[in-house]
């Protein structure tokens, strides 16, 4: 998918279900941290809060009550117009959210304490501009081996074929580059177990693991056999492989 394709893709997502996979059944096994427990530990009450990627919002409204503000921005309108309801229904008085290109950070220069961006993509340059100086930059992104049977099965899908470790390489360069120091970087491979074909329908229908799913009849095919193939006693077998990245400008 290019810039403009995953746009699109998150623009129908966000008026369907505004990124919330709370209704799927699924438990996973290896996983090391909650990202956003993590950033809660970066904030002071008094800290203003940048969270790139926010999707519906979901995560950031859990965390209000970590800092003084904190502010989402997304790219895609309907993850907007998503959040923006879930904001009015959580009557969080703390939380903004913006419409904007993580490229091009619409803000003042040093003006937040912390920002976080969850499996979302980001500008080095950009977040060491509007960060203050001694800030924290929190990332947890999708490695390369992540879902790494389903995209085998189907012979197509995000970064298959990819060197692992490339991106998480390519990030901390930029973060270096951009004038961040103690860079730290962490990783986990869970197993993940689905508890029936609905829950990876929707995993598969909402995410962009493999490209274009559905579209094809002999999409359901290649998911029945890797049911059948990967079916245990505590669900339908898979991975998540992610890896974070702790940076202080």
């Amino acid at each position: 998918m290019n810039s403009v394709e995953y746009k699109q893709f998150y623009d129908q997502v966000g008026k369907v279900n505004g990124w919330d996979f709370s209704k799927v059944k699924s438990v996973s096994e290896g996983v090391k941290w909650n990202f956003y427990d993590e950033v809660i530990q970066s904030c002071k009450k008094t800290d203003i809060l940048l969270d790139i990627g926010t999707g519906g919002g979901e995560a950031l409204l859990s965390i209000a009550d970590s800092a003084l503000l904190l502010i989402g921005i997304d790219l895609s309108t309907g993850m907007i117009e998503t959040a923006l309801k879930n904001l009015k229904q959580s009557n969080k008085p703390n939380i903004r959210f913006l419409q904007m290109d993580a490229e091009k950070l619409d803000f003042p220069n040093n003006f937040f304490n912390v920002v976080s961006c969850r499996h979302s993509g980001f500008s080095a340059k950009e977040i060491a501009k509007v960060l203050v100086n001694d800030g924290v930059f929190l990332t947890q992104q999708v490695s390369e081996n992540d879902k790494l049977n389903l995209k085998e099965a189907f012979g197509r899908g995000q970064a298959l074929g990819t060197k692992k470790g490339l991106l998480k390489t390519q990030y901390i360069t930029e973060l270096s580059e951009a004038g961040f120091t103690d860079i730290l970087s962490f990783e986990f491979n869970a197993t993940d177990y689905y508890e029936t074909a609905e829950d990876l329908i929707f995993l598969l229908k909402h995410t962009p693991i493999v490209p274009n799913f559905g579209q094809s009849e002999t999409d359901f095919e290649i998911l029945q056999q890797f049911i059948m193939n990967n079916q245990t006693e505590r669900g339908i077998r898979t991975n998540s492989e992610r890896f974070m990245i702790i940076a202080r400008k």
